[in-house]
């Protein structure tokens, strides 16, 4: 999940794994597998950091929790 903010200011937190796209013209446009489209402050090059960030941790995690169990 990436936390975000729509244009209005308010927070929102994003399932990363629905997102499908992301667009600048020139707002930052998320479209998720479902269709929805959301609208965000962050710029594409943001979003798609924190989608990478998301990732890893969830790598990291499930790397860590294989590695205690072989202990």
């Amino acid at each position: 999940m990436v936390e975000l903010t729509r244009l209005n200011g308010s927070k929102l937190t994003v399932n990363a794994h629905l997102i499908e796209t992301i667009e600048e013209v020139p707002d930052t446009v998320i479209t998720l597998t479902t269709g929805k489209k959301i609208f965000v402050k962050e710029s594409r090059q943001k979003v798609k950091n924190l989608v990478v960030l998301y990732r890893k941790r969830i790598l990291n995690q499930t790397i860590d929790d294989d590695e205690s169990s072989d202990t």
